[in-house]
């Protein structure tokens, strides 16, 4: 690690001109790159390390081909004579996902859907004139080798690993009808590969592209199915339709389309997706033991079973399906929904003391809400506690509390990330204040309520004055 945060070091400053203040490693995601952000005095990059030389050279020359079509991708500064480093843009922190988790379906977010989709059949069609197909890595076409490798993928890191029994044979034979059906539809796009909302950056509320050196030739199909169809997105089907018709609106601007014999082919490519998701999720949750991949799987249990529901693909594959359906209705699949971490939230009352840690590990965070305004001191809302609407509704309007909040959530997201993926099975967050009925119990809700929905957890707040509160006139 010394190695490689020297070497970016070096880059960054030959590239700059400015000695490197802070080089901080970004968290991890599900490949084995490493990122960095790289500061100098008046300079901000990301730079990136990555052992495949083959891979990177993709990455780079893809990504300066694309930024001349006029594509919002990051931009490639230097590249180190290794080949397995380099610095780009600084594109900031925020994801597509990102926002979707923390502001959910909300009018700013569909509206960064629909640009995203509007770009997609952009890089499929102006992205793949001219560019290098020589360096795609590690096939030049989505072809029947590459779906096979996607679908043994499926089969020996989810279906093998997941315990439960099945025909080889049979299961090999629907392989094959899913492959001779997808090859109805003509390789002749840039096929991005991995076009999920995670991959796409968002910065001055535009969308910019990333992770594209897995892509290839291939059909306009596979990556549509990939966006909509992103497991832990978990896009509305009505609201899936809308950007499904939106793309084929785009699409037909740059490429004929024949819309009945598109959408036939397409809920094929919407199966081999979710099988090349789910055996990723088996490779990186059952066989790397990386417990927050598995919690992925009920998401894309429910896309499978919307699939063969209500748009089941055009042939038949009854191995495949009974087996299908038989992981939808397994209580053990789904049960991974529920993260092993139990996150404890409490409130309480500084002239009481600081909750206890009955687990042993400490007690976690404690936030000090002191600071705030205190509606305590206001008649009307004494005898209220941060249950009350009057209360939520007064603390909500003060600008301490939204900047109070936003950082909390900073903090305790990442502690949250960083303890799923490692496993540990607890983490306490308590909010203090003078009486423990107003602000500590407002933010211990505002939390639980957060947590609750960005991470399907199902934290109830625990009040430890709740005995002390005025009692409630009938």
């Amino acid at each position: 690690m010394t190695d490689q945060k020297k070497i970016l070091g070096e880059l960054f400053s030959q590239w700059s001109g400015e000695e490197v203040r802070l080089i901080t490693e970004l968290p991890a995601s599900g490949s084995d790159r490493r990122y960095f952000r790289i500061s100098g005095a008046e300079t901000d990059a990301i730079g990136a390390w990555n052992p495949d030389e083959k891979e990177n050279i993709a990455f780079v020359s893809f990504t300066g081909h694309f930024g001349e079509t006029g594509l919002p991708v990051p931009e490639v500064f230097a590249f180190h004579d290794n080949k397995q480093a380099y610095i780009q843009s600084d594109l900031g922190n925020e994801t597509l996902f990102s926002l979707l988790t923390e502001e959910g379906l909300s009018n700013r977010v569909k509206d960064l859907y629909r640009q995203v989709i509007s770009w997609l059949p952009q890089f499929q069609t102006r992205g793949v004139i001219n560019l290098n197909l020589e360096l795609c890595h590690p096939r030049k076409a989505f072809d029947r080798q590459s779906m096979m490798w996607d679908l043994n993928y499926f089969k020996y890191y989810f279906v093998r690993l997941s315990g439960l029994g099945f025909d080889e044979q049979a299961l090999e034979d629907d392989f094959e009808k899913l492959i001779a059906f997808l090859s109805g539809a003509a390789p002749e796009f840039f096929m991005y590969r991995d076009f999920q909302s995670r991959n796409v950056m968002i910065a001055g509320n535009r969308p910019f592209f990333i992770d594209y050196q897995g892509g290839r030739l291939g059909p306009l199909h596979y990556d549509i199915a990939s966006i909509l169809f992103d497991a832990k997105a978990n896009l509305p089907n009505d609201f899936r339709e809308e950007l499904l018709n939106l793309y084929i609106e785009e699409a037909s601007k740059y490429t004929n389309i024949d819309r009945e014999q598109f959408l036939r082919l397409y809920y094929g490519f919407v199966l081999i997706r979710i099988l090349q998701a789910m055996g990723a999720y088996g490779f990186r949750g059952f066989y790397q033991k990386k417990e927050h991949f598995l919690q992925s799987i009920p998401y894309a249990l429910d896309n499978l079973a919307y699939l063969l529901n209500h748009r089941h693909p055009d042939f038949e594959f009854p191995t495949l399906e009974k087996l299908l359906r038989s992981y939808i209705t397994s209580e053990t699949l789904r049960n991974y929904a529920k993260p092993a971490l139990k996150v404890r939230v409490c409130s309480f009352s500084y002239k009481e003391g600081i909750p206890a840690d009955v687990t042993g590990n400490g007690g976690g965070f404690v936030f000090d809400c002191r600071a705030l305004p205190n509606p305590g001191r206001e008649e009307e809302f004494r005898s209220l506690t941060g249950l009350d609407k009057p209360v939520i509704s007064y603390l909500a309007a003060q600008p301490e509390t939204g900047i109070f909040f936003v950082n909390i959530c900073n903090i305790v997201d990442q502690a949250v990330e960083n303890y799923l993926s490692r496993g540990f099975q607890h983490l306490m967050v308590s909010f203090g204040c003078t009486g423990g009925q107003h602000r500590s119990v407002y933010f211990a809700g505002q939390l639980s309520q957060h947590l609750n929905k960005r991470f399907r957890m199902n934290i109830e707040p625990e009040h430890t004055q709740k005995n002390k509160w005025p009692a409630r006139q009938p």
